[in-house]
């Protein structure tokens, strides 16, 4: 897998749909693709940037929700600084702890509580495209993101 992949995922009419996004590291152009995505169940993305960190990003109607796997890479990563800033997030300095930021329950009324997605992020045996693909099989759609990278 390449080294920042991203998908978007939509749930409609019962059943999970997911496309594979070209623009990784452009929030802006997520946002729009997100609030493009006709649906009345909002719309999912998940990014994996280069093999270090994810970001989980939702559209809801008019809402956005985003958070990301560990903040600190605000330091080395203008869309993980990019994302701090949206998030008005204090910026984290070289002496920090790894820590995700942003909206931690994200995901909790699909299933995976804030808890649950936490503990995914400080589980440092797997990577980011890994810890993807379990948030996608905890939700629902695994068995269509495993396909679309078959």
């Amino acid at each position: 897998m390449a080294e920042d992949f991203g998908v978007i995922a939509w749930h409609e009419d019962g059943r999970w749909s997911v496309a594979e996004l070209q623009e990784t590291r452009d929030l802006g152009h997520v946002m729009d693709r997100l609030r493009a995505q006709p649906t009345n169940g909002g719309a999912i993305a998940l990014l994996s940037i280069d093999e270090e960190f994810f970001i989980v990003m939702r559209s809801l109607g008019t809402q956005m929700q985003m958070m990301i796997s560990d903040a600190t890479y605000a330091l080395e990563y203008d869309i993980a600084a990019d994302l701090v800033e949206i998030l008005d997030l204090p910026f984290p300095e070289e002496s920090d702890d790894s820590d995700p930021g942003g909206d931690i329950e994200i995901l909790a009324d699909l299933g995976m509580s804030g808890m649950e997605l936490e503990s995914l992020c400080f589980d440092m045996d797997l990577y980011p495209d890994e810890q993807i693909d379990a948030i996608a099989a905890r939700i629902g759609f695994g068995k269509e993101f495993a396909e679309l990278y078959e």
